[in-house]
């Protein structure tokens, strides 16, 4: 069953993304990545997974977009316009291609909320059965997290954290 917001968010996906895409000028574009960012955590919010909405809500619509807005105040307005040839004829059937390429795969996957898939029949109830057992703590989503996917989220926080670092050498100003 489609809800009645279902479709317009998707629409709103798809155009912001061929808008940062398309678009000529940097500023434009990282507005509508970051809205686009935006518009993808509330589709991960929709579909269920509250966390991911959550990171994608910080790091890539707010601090992705404050850090690349930082980035385009420090350059000269000249250097903000994108100066890029059109695709090649190839670049036009290949990419829609491969777009109903996936599509057409997608069928294989299985319904969306089906009890019966193997994360669902096989991993799912450990966790939910064994979690408070196995880890002492009383939310499920974080002994999921940081008891049974602990190495996991480090190095998805080492990579976030070097990514800050790599962002604060280039933003630093000479003295």
């Amino acid at each position: 069953m489609i809800l009645s917001y279902e479709i317009p968010l998707l629409l709103l996906l798809l155009v912001t993304a061929a808008g940062a895409i398309l678009v000529k000028d940097l500023m434009s574009a990282v507005l509508l990545l970051g809205s686009y960012s935006f518009f993808l955590s509330l589709t991960w919010a929709w579909l269920g997974a509250v966390d991911v909405a959550f990171v994608e809500a910080v790091v890539g619509g707010g601090l992705g977009t404050v850090l690349f807005l930082l980035t385009l105040i420090g350059t000269a307005p000249k250097d903000t316009r994108l100066r890029r040839p059109p695709p090649s004829a190839i670049t036009l059937i290949v990419f829609p291609l491969l777009g109903l390429l996936l599509l057409y795969a997608a069928n294989d996957l299985p319904e969306f909320g089906d009890p019966n898939t193997p994360a669902s029949a096989h991993i799912s109830p450990t966790y939910l059965e064994q979690s408070y057992q196995d880890t002492h703590t009383p939310n499920v989503v974080t002994s999921v997290l940081m008891d049974y996917r602990s190495l996991d989220t480090m190095v998805e926080t080492v990579v976030i954290f070097a990514a800050g670092i790599a962002c604060a050498l280039l933003l630093r100003r000479n003295a």
